[in-house]
């Protein structure tokens, strides 16, 4: 008989600062980012030396040599060395999965303690040489005489010595994901004053929370930074007004989508312990939530009848049917920010009959986004969005809201909270947690 599923708890988490691209992380790898966040964590819980049943994490943005990134980190870090690890990505879904994959063993009895983590570094990001000059190093290097080599390294010319800058394009459309955001944003009519005003929200709402103390034991310091460095607590909506256009040029409806309702490029780590109750009994922890279940979603955006980033709108109705609930059980719902626009028409889609019937196969609606419960501390466009670091810092912010309401104000029983990160590829995971 197989064991019978129970919930792995959130003990708590440590992440660093997010830092702008080309900033206070600019030479610091995967490796020391991730290494840092799990010593930060290891120290608050008194990690130091123990062996942990496994750590998953990864990173979007990967060098050759960071083929083994998580047991490096894993030994580079305070943590006894016997402690498995191994590496998993989901683009900007890949810390949300880490920290499913380690729920997972939890719940089935094959760990009592693990962690789930992710770090990126747009600062970092790999360089990439010509096909040609690629083509040409290898079959120079199985050359067996000299005549061979010289004739292919006469082969080589100066173009194919200039390198592939990283892009982000999806391979299928040669559309950047903020391309793809426009087409989304002109389809839903998401207005530039709409955009505006949520980021000028996130900013403000990351900003209250961080002077209330909320991210104090969240968070270590690091290369000189305390806080995130794309917060802006005094922007307005006049300065975000000012801001160019950057994305959406190419359609003939207006460009809407600027740097400042975008989600910045940013370096950062970040790691989330989990256990079973019992463990966390064992050492005196009080855990913050539990993990219910997660769903991951995803959408035919090489067809151009869905957006690319609207997984979420097909996640969360398949995750609220699996588990009895609707919009409105919700004390907390957590949609990644990856553009301002991302979010508002996820929750127009959520909201729109039309959308329920041709797209999910529903009679109605899937209901309405309370905005008094969404992103309520600020998300990614204030705090920046290091790919695989973020699915870490809002599953460690949504568990700490969680342990402070404690019973819920809007049904009997815990509170609970839902979690939405979208990802490249069209697709989006889903995630619910509740309150210990």
């Amino acid at each position: 008989m197989p064991p019978i599923p129970r919930r792995a708890v959130v003990v708590g988490a440590n992440r660093i600062p997010f830092a702008k691209v080309g900033s206070a992380y600019r030479h610091a790898s995967n490796a020391d980012m991730l290494t840092a966040t799990l010593d930060g964590l290891a120290a608050r819980y008194g990690l130091a030396g123990e062996r942990l049943d496994d750590v998953a994490a990864g990173a979007v943005l990967k060098h050759a040599r960071d083929h083994g990134l998580t047991r490096e980190a894993v030994l580079g870090s305070a943590l006894d060395p016997h402690t498995p690890a191994y590496d998993v990505q989901r683009a900007c879904a890949t810390g949300l999965e880490a920290i499913l994959g380690i729920s997972n063993k939890i719940a089935l009895g094959q760990a009592e303690v693990g962690i789930g983590a992710g770090a990126d570094s747009a600062s970092d990001a790999p360089i990439v040489v010509s096909e040609q000059f690629r083509r040409n190093l290898l079959d120079l290097n199985r050359a067996k005489t000299p005549m061979e080599k010289l004739k292919y390294m006469a082969r080589l010319r100066p173009a194919h010595l200039v390198p592939v800058a990283p892009d982000v394009a999806e391979p299928r459309t040669g559309l950047s994901m903020g391309e793809h955001q426009a087409l989304t944003t002109a389809e839903w009519g998401i207005t530039r004053e709409a955009q505006d005003a949520y980021a000028l929200a996130s900013h403000q709402k990351l900003a209250a929370a961080y002077e209330r103390g909320f991210f104090d034991d969240l968070m270590t310091p690091y290369r000189r930074l305390t806080r995130d460095e794309a917060l802006r607590p005094d922007t307005s909506l006049e300065k975000l007004g000012g801001l160019k256009p950057v994305f959406g040029k190419h359609l003939s409806a207006p460009a809407t989508m600027t740097a400042g309702n975008s989600t910045p490029l940013s370096d950062g780590a970040s790691a989330v312990l989990l256990s079973s109750e019992e463990w966390a009994a064992h050492r005196g922890f009080t855990p913050l939530a539990s993990v219910v279940d997660a769903v991951t979603a995803a959408v035919d955006f090489p067809s151009g009848k869905e957006g690319l980033l609207m997984g979420g709108a097909r996640a969360i109705p398949r995750l609220l049917e699996r588990n009895g609930l609707t919009l409105d059980d919700f004390d907390f719902i957590e949609i990644h920010e990856a553009f301002a626009a991302t979010v508002l028409a996820t929750v127009a889609a959520l909201a729109d009959d039309d959308f329920a019937r041709s797209r999910l196969g529903r009679t109605s609606a899937v209901g309405q986004v309370d905005p008094d419960r969404l992103n309520v501390t600020g998300s990614s466009l204030a705090a920046g969005h290091p790919f695989a670091a973020t699915g870490g810092r809002i599953v460690a912010t949504l568990a700490k809201l969680l342990a402070e309401r404690g019973e819920s104000h809007h049904r009997e029983g815990p509170a609970l909270g839902l979690i939405s990160v979208c990802a490249a590829g069209g697709q989006a995971t889903a995630m619910i947690l509740e309150a210990k």
